[in-house]
């Protein structure tokens, strides 16, 4: 699933930043494009706000009119957005035609193809995978050197898909959410174990205006490296 229910409100604009134009195409599109050649990945499900459906739609046909993706209107969180995508692959998922779930931010348009499959490797023989980078904190509160690290997580993330489905279902009924998916699963199955992985650098979410540019510069410099 590709999680695009946000808005562009830290980038300095009204639009939905996975709109926002990246070297002639639409975020969302180079963030769909990452997964074409990954053979293992499908049905593609991208969740937008409710407003935003058509304009999804239009991107699709216009930037990538070749991918089959499933339009779905997210909810008032990132977990309610996640559970509507599972609702819609829950059929499949059932049937045991999905065995993983991958989730993605569709404003993280730089994901290596190699990221994609060690997640979905490691969600099959584990149960679950969360890439990210550990991070020395340089200062603590005393504005002393610390010794503690800290780790910002990433995505692509991976779940095998029968117990993340019923994972949902449960916070569903109990009414609870989170901030990620690794959380829900914690708290609602003990049938997994998720791994950490090493993220990259170049794996940028964009957040803010400047991150657009980050971006542009390192899809730049990969193309001369072609």
């Amino acid at each position: 699933m590709l999680l695009a229910a946000g808005s562009g409100s830290r980038t300095g604009h009204a639009t939905n930043k996975v709109f926002r134009r990246l070297a002639g195409r639409c975020v969302l599109t180079w963030s769909l494009d990452r997964t074409a050649s990954v053979g293992q990945i499908g049905p593609v499900v991208l969740v937008v706000r409710h407003d935003e459906v058509a304009v999804a739609r239009t991107v699709l046909e216009q930037e990538s009119p070749e991918r089959d993706v499933r339009v779905v209107p997210g909810g008032l969180t990132r977990h309610g957005s996640e559970y509507n995508a599972l609702r819609s692959l829950a059929a499949e998922i059932t049937a045991g035609a999905v065995d993983v779930v991958l989730v993605h931010d569709a404003a993280r348009p730089l994901t290596d193809r190699a990221l994609f499959v060690d997640v979905v490797r490691a969600a099959r023989a584990h149960g679950g995978a969360v890439p990210g980078r550990r991070q020395s904190r340089l200062l603590d509160s005393r504005l002393r050197p610390s010794a503690v690290d800290t780790v910002t997580v990433q995505t692509p993330q991976a779940f095998r898909a029968a117990p993340l489905l019923a994972a949902h279902e449960a916070a569903h009924r109990a009414g609870f959410t989170s901030s990620d998916t690794a959380s829900c699963m914690e708290v609602f199955s003990d049938a997994v174990t998720v791994r950490f992985l090493p993220g990259a650098a170049s794996n940028i979410k964009i957040t803010f205006a400047g991150d657009l540019l980050v971006a542009e510069a390192l899809l730049a410099r990969s193309s001369r490296r072609c």
